[in-house]
């Protein structure tokens, strides 16, 4: 017997790859907007200021100057939807010279083993199970990431990364897509701040469907679209970000507060601060550690205007929270994410990894973040 909650999910899927030719979408290549790395993930991706490691490639290439050693390893897994979806993340950053890392990292969402029902009824209107058949559905990307030291500019640190997307549902069709992301960060006295454009060129991603003609005559017969060979534009958005790190009892205590505004420019959105012009949604994190061994982590975002059962509006948010060891050449992280709303099945338990090699003696920066 086949899941019924998979079978759902590849109905979601055709109906979506189905309207993206419709019009622009508004949402593409939506799970590269999860993020990346548990540190980040428990801080409500408020993250692109303080990114200091190879995660950095992803949420702020600047952010990449700020590794303390010559090489680093990230890994990260994560379930959703009560297992259904699976979301890994693998990245490795090497400094390239005094003043320059580089760093590339692999991004996988992916829905296995779906049922294929479309042969499951004959012409005939017989039921036969050995006609289910199982496909995925995958998203994968690749950044490659570059970032450099200015020396004319003291504290100014720019960085981008190119992104290679593909997308998969089964054999019936796929996508390949480009894009690009540009950074900077900049550091005055006590206060850092970012910037990140990212798909700053618009990321196109090519669609082509393969559709057999039974399987399109069961489309037909459902009252389904058939989905055409087209092209889809991520729109570009702007990250804004300023941060500060505190220390406290001898300096054994450290605390970073970090505030991120993200800007899209692509009709009003379902968030705090919207308009037609611009739609802002500010994400808030906070991390506490403690010898810089031990870190507690929280924050808030994704504020949103909702509707209750009885019709009144709400105000909801989405709280985060993670715990993070760091310990020599490791550090581990742990994020539970979206926990003020269950129900639904958008929570996740996320751990990752991160390894230092070749561990320089002589470390800069006074940054006591993992």
């Amino acid at each position: 017997m086949f899941n019924k909650s998979k079978t759902l999910l590849v109905l979601v899927s055709f109906c979506l790859a189905g309207g993206v030719f419709a019009q622009a979408p508004k949402y593409s290549n939506e799970f590269l907007s999860i993020g990346v790395g548990a540190r980040a993930l428990g801080m409500a991706n408020a993250n692109i200021v303080s990114a200091n490691d190879v995660t950095a490639a992803y949420w702020n290439p600047a952010g990449l100057l700020n590794l303390r050693s010559n090489m680093q390893l990230g890994l990260m897994h994560a379930d959703y939807f009560a297992g259904i979806a699976k979301y890994d993340y693998a990245g490795l950053a090497t400094r390239l010279d005094s003043n320059s890392v580089g760093a590339i990292s692999f991004i996988r969402f992916g829905v296995d083993n779906i049922p294929n029902t479309t042969q499951l009824i004959d012409a005939n209107g017989n039921v036969d199970y050995d006609k289910i058949s199982k496909f995925n559905a995958t998203d994968f990307a690749t950044f490659i990431s570059y970032a450099r030291n200015l020396a004319k500019v003291k504290g100014l640190k720019v960085g981008g990364s190119a992104k290679i997307i593909r997308r998969k549902l089964g054999d019936f069709g796929g996508s390949w897509g480009f894009g690009l992301d540009a950074a900077a960060s900049y550091e005055y006295q006590q206060w850092k701040f970012a910037a990140v454009g990212r798909d700053i060129t618009g990321t196109f991603n090519a669609w082509s469907f393969n559709l057999a003609d039974d399987v399109k005559e069961v489309f037909a017969q459902t009252n389904n679209s058939i989905p055409k060979n087209s092209v889809e534009i991520t729109a570009p958005r702007l990250v804004l970000g300023a941060a500060r790190q505190f220390s406290c009892w001898k300096d054994k205590i450290s605390i970073l507060a970090e505030l991120n505004l993200v800007n899209t420019f692509d009709g009003k959105r379902n968030v705090l601060i919207k308009s037609n012009a611009v739609s802002i949604d500010p994400v808030m994190g906070v991390e506490v550690g403690y010898l810089n061994f031990v870190f507690l982590r929280g924050g808030i975002g994704n504020i949103q205007k909702a509707t209750d059962a009885v019709g009144k509006s709400i105000t909801t948010i989405q709280p985060n929270i993670g715990v993070g060891i760091k310990y020599k050449v490791f550090a581990l992280d742990y994020a539970f994410t979206n926990i003020g709303d269950q129900s639904i099945g958008l929570y996740s338990n996320i751990f990752s990894l991160k390894i230092d090699i070749n561990k320089k003696l002589q470390q800069s920066g006074s940054s006591s973040q993992p």
